[in-house]
């Protein structure tokens, strides 16, 4: 007599948590960027850093790096402190795309390169962006600014430039 099969059960997909930060001294200037990402007990830390960059172009980074190192479609609960990140991705971008890429004032996008890739990045995923104010004793958010402020100066020391 044949087996009988078991119904497919779809993966149920990752619940991720990540912290992003980025910043720059003086901005423009050398910058850097870091992301903390937790599946449950594991913990992966990214950084990198540019020479000539702006703060904003960092935190966006920060947020490609994230979603980019996830392998498979994943819940996210994206922690920022940057308000320029959350809300492009929840208010902005939609008239953005829908607008070719120009803001309100028709003018071209700032950092449009980077809002394309974050949306590319984020596209496979379920995305909650959160923010969280800066400097304010979120232990993990701390942990981001300190990450991305080693890759910044390091970059004085013949660091590493790029994802670590």
């Amino acid at each position: 007599m044949p087996r009988a099969r078991r119904p497919s059960v779809p993966d149920a997909p990752r619940k991720v948590e990540i912290w992003t930060d980025g910043g720059c001294k003086p901005n423009p200037g050398p910058g850097g960027w870091a992301a903390i990402l937790r599946f449950g007990e594991v913990t992966r830390e990214l950084t990198g850093a540019e020479r000539e960059t702006t703060n904003n172009r960092m935190e966006l980074t920060a947020a490609c790096a994230a979603l980019e190192a996830l392998t498979r479609p994943c819940q996210v609960m994206l922690h920022t402190d940057s308000e320029y990140v959350r809300n492009g991705m929840e208010r902005w971008i939609k008239g953005w795309v829908r607008n070719n890429w120009r803001n309100a004032a028709r003018d071209p996008v700032k950092n449009f390169d980077l809002w394309q890739r974050l949306l590319a990045a984020a596209k496979p995923h379920e995305v909650e962006w959160i923010w969280v104010r800066g400097h304010s004793g979120n232990p993990m958010n701390e942990r981001a600014d300190e990450l991305a402020t080693q890759a910044r100066e390091g970059l004085g020391e013949g660091g590493r430039i790029g994802p670590n």
